[in-house]
């Protein structure tokens, strides 16, 4: 059997970041780093570590499967963990139901606290993944300013990360691509990939290398191999800014500053040099401040929850972030940096085990709570809750928040019972609890249509009575709190509700604000987002396979007067079969082999809607979807789950390439069915909606009916159900 051993220093780094001891002398490559003294967030704790990802030995597939997740968190809380980190995640969003996250509920409902890192997809909307309420998911953000600029000899200077030595004599100054060996590839050379560069071209010579694929400490090692003296690593794209203990002086820019640096080597020639310098004091004042979100931490809002949760909930520490590593995969360091919200999540965790030690009676939704409401802003993100979650996490204040708000593992059950889940007794009878109305310490309507009124709890965790007002403020809304003033005596706790109407926000855009309940020296501040739309319909409406059918839903309309409807489709397909291995996926370069297969959808002009859906028979394996037209990637869904989707609207005309990939499929291949959903913007007279039109007052829900007839049940459908001068649809499907 594989040993559980540390395979690439993530599970090192994480751990000791969570729960190391303090210690003294830290050195990175033989220099003190810092002050030399290093701690994790709970040093007094015990760790209890669970390996579930592998790199594997021939014959041995290599992932992380969901099966050994759920049983490594089953195993913890058999164990009697008192708070499990989860620095592992997909690159697009998993469902609350999948079993990673039901595995957490169970954890969560006995007395677990769960921190998971929201991923490193960002800086783009809806990227994050771990949506699920009874965990806390994190973000990734600045700590400290870590800033070097790279000043060119025509007296350029482009401002940076670093952590390195600074150059200060003005040293030639070279690309990669230019320094290439003969025998590397020039998309290598430009990475700075391991034994392509020239040391005849590099001895003594500042390297540009450009980001990407190659880890960025790699690249430097091997413009040292090569006798390289400093490296300026450019990214190609927006992105973070990193600023690694490189093995040489160097600097880490960001993209606008790429073009400008190589047009001046270009035009410079061999008289082109560089320096990597301090930043002058105007600099360091117009160099991002901290704590600041990093661009690589993936964000909200939630799709697979319809907006109506709000993820992330807090931001943690997650750039350069010092803590122990595993020497062979580290370049036989014993401490590195590194970053991602991997990083940040266990700071979370062991803060949550020190919550957890001052107040062990407390839910874990209780001290998720106290996190939240005593957060505070970063930067510039201080107006995007679906960047910074509440804001970054301040450990003292919410050791006394004043007030919580609880979630019960009733109430979660609750929230799935309006997902459609049953449970058997003695939880059969719960009543649905949706997730706008979850008691949770943030607030967030995807779809709100006029006026919506939702309900929360606190409960006075002070020593003392205390009276605590309401604030609520969220632009282009007019928002009312009742009751507007509560006194609570200690372990008390008083409900209350917020009714939120409309006045000028902005369809289809999200309003964001807070809510904030102030009293006896305390306050609590929680995040709200709100979208106010025309008309709230579901995502989807799913009928089981038949030949006709019909299924009822409920709109809210934003209006008082007629909603009229229309279909687009249904349109019939029978799922290609296929079958992938385990095998990685190059998204900037897919190769169609074993573990990855490839499908050509052409879309015409003026289609309503495209969907590929993807189905695999192992619900235990990690099958994934990604999306190309001319060679760009537009679309992925790579959760932990087994069978992905991707849904377009509208979709631009062309040739899309469908990739499927085998991300983890247990017993060596895993087979699937892939149906590739065209939808043009015209009824196929097999599916109706009534009343059409049907009379409606704002803010009241409104149950309408979705027909079909003359299916085959062999097929599965799709199409698209719009409404009159709104921009929501509702998918349609059957089978």
């Amino acid at each position: 059997m594989p040993l559980p051993r540390d395979g690439d220093g993530h599970g090192s780094h994480t751990a000791s970041t969570a729960a190391g001891n303090k210690v003294t002398g830290v050195t990175i490559d033989g220099s003190v780093f810092s002050n030399g003294t290093a701690t994790g967030m709970a040093p007094g704790a015990k760790v209890a570590a669970y390996k579930v990802c592998w790199t594997g030995k021939p014959g041995i597939n290599p992932g992380c499967y969901n099966s050994d997740s759920v049983a490594a968190i089953n195993a913890a809380v058999a164990d009697g963990v008192d708070v499990i980190n989860y620095s592992i995640g997909g690159s697009s969003e998993s469902d609350v139901l999948d079993p990673v996250a039901q595995a957490f509920r169970g954890a969560s409902n006995a007395g677990v606290y769960v921190a998971n890192s929201a991923g490193n997809s960002g800086p783009g909307a809806s990227t994050l993944d771990h949506p699920a309420p009874w965990v806390t998911t994190v973000a990734a953000s600045t700590h400290r300013q870590a800033f070097a600029a790279v000043e060119l000899g025509n007296g350029a200077r482009y401002v940076g990360a670093s952590t390195t030595p600074s150059l200060t004599t003005a040293t030639p100054f070279i690309t990669s691509l230019s320094a290439k060996l003969a025998s590397a590839s020039e998309a290598s050379a430009k990475l700075c990939a391991a034994g392509t560069l020239d040391p005849a071209k590099v001895s003594g010579k500042v390297v540009q290398c450009d980001r990407g694929v190659v880890d960025r400490i790699e690249k430097s090692f091997e413009v040292k191999r090569a006798g390289g003296v400093g490296m300026v690593m450019t990214n190609t794209s927006t992105n973070s800014i990193n600023g690694d203990y490189h093995p040489i002086p160097s600097v880490h820019v960001d993209a606008p500053a790429r073009q400008p640096i190589l047009d001046y080597i270009a035009s410079a020639g061999s008289a082109a040099t560089a320096k990597i310098v301090p930043l002058t004091a105007q600099e360091q004042a117009t160099a991002p401040q901290v704590p600041e979100i990093a661009a690589f931490s993936s964000r909200g809002p939630s799709t697979t929850t319809e907006g109506d949760i709000l993820k992330p909930d807090i931001a943690a520490p997650g750039v350069d972030v010092l803590a122990a590593v595993a020497p062979p995969f580290h370049f036989g360091r014993d401490w590195d940096l590194i970053s991602g919200t991997s990083m940040a999540s266990p700071h979370i965790a062991g803060i949550g085990a020190l919550m957890k030690a001052k107040h062990p009676s407390w839910l874990p939704s209780e001290i998720k709570s106290a996190l939240m409401t005593a957060a505070g802003d970063t930067v510039s993100s201080a107006n995007d809750p679906f960047a910074q979650g509440a804001g970054q996490v301040s450990p003292n204040p919410a050791a006394d928040p004043g007030l919580v708000y609880p979630t019960t593992p009733n109430e979660y059950r609750q929230y799935m019972v309006s997902l459609g889940i049953r449970f058997s007794p003695p939880f059969d009878t719960l009543t649905p609890v949706s997730a706008s109305n979850l008691n949770q310490a943030s607030i967030a309507i995807g779809k709100l249509a006029g006026v919506e009124t939702v309900t929360r709890r606190v409960k006075n965790v002070g020593s003392s009575t205390a009276t605590y007002s309401a604030a609520v403020n969220v632009p282009g809304f007019d928002a009312v709190v009742t009751p507007s003033s509560l006194t609570l005596e200690p372990g008390a706790s008083g409900a209350f509700e917020v009714e939120f109407t409309r006045t000028d926000a902005a369809l289809g855009s999200w309003a964001i604000g807070s809510l904030t309940w102030t009293g006896a020296g305390h306050t609590v501040r929680s995040p709200v987002a709100l979208q106010p739309v025309a008309v709230s319909s579901p995502d989807e409406v799913h009928g089981d396979a038949s030949a006709s059918g019909s299924k009822q839903f409920d709109v809210v309309p934003g209006f008082t007067g007629e909603l009229t409807s229309t279909v687009d489709g249904l349109v019939g397909v029978t799922p290609e079969a296929g079958s992938v291995t385990t095998g990685e996926f190059d998204i900037a370069a897919p190769v169609v082999d074993a573990d990855t297969k490839k499908y050509t959808v052409t879309v015409p002009a003026d289609a309503s809607a495209a969907r590929f859906s993807l189905d695999a028979v192992d619900d235990t394996a990690d099958l994934d979807l990604f999306v190309y037209k001319g060679g760009d990637l537009v679309d992925l869904s790579a959760s932990g789950a087994a069978d992905e989707q991707v849904t377009m609207l509208s979709p631009s005309a062309g040739t899309y390439d469908v990739y499927v990939n085998g991300f983890a499929t247990p017993g060596g291949a895993t087979s699937y069915g892939l149906a590739n959903f065209v939808v043009p913007a015209a009824s196929a007279g097999n599916a109706t909606i009534t009343p059409n039109p049907a009379p409606v007052t704002v803010g009241q829900p409104t149950t309408l009916t979705a027909s079909w007839s003359g299916l085959d049940p062999a097929k599965r459908w799709f199409g698209v159900i719009r409404f009159a001068d709104a921009e929501a649809v509702t998918f349609f499907s059957v089978g």
